[in-house]
């Protein structure tokens, strides 16, 4: 599954649970990690767990297993990676403090 796929996948899942706010940032140009950051805010602790655990679930049906995740106990902010796409489900208080959005920019400085 190409990434352009993979990001798809992952917004599709976090619609489903009704995410907030979802971004996805094209990072391309940036780093040979990842081509795709996708964030999203959960309403609660449990939502947040919730929305990281169907966008696995989502990718398990098609075949497509992450390379790790974290976060998963305390449910403040969950990454889940999968390579070319790289996903935060974040509390929006966690969110604002990091602002990963500011920090992957295209022209934030380096």
């Amino acid at each position: 599954m190409d990434s352009e796929a993979q990001k798809q996948l992952v917004i599709d899942a976090l619609d489903e649970l009704k995410a907030v706010n979802t971004v996805t940032l094209d990072v391309t140009s940036m780093t040979d990690v990842m081509d795709f950051l996708v964030i999203a805010s959960g309403t609660s602790n449990r939502h947040v767990k919730s929305l990281a655990d169907n966008v696995c679930m989502q990718a398990k049906k098609q075949g497509l297993r992450p390379l790790g995740v974290e976060g998963e106990d305390a449910g403040e902010w969950v990454l889940v990676d999968f390579g070319d796409v790289v996903v935060h489900v974040m509390l929006p208080a966690t969110r604002d403090f990091y602002d990963l959005e500011r920090l992957w920019r295209p022209d934030a400085p380096a």
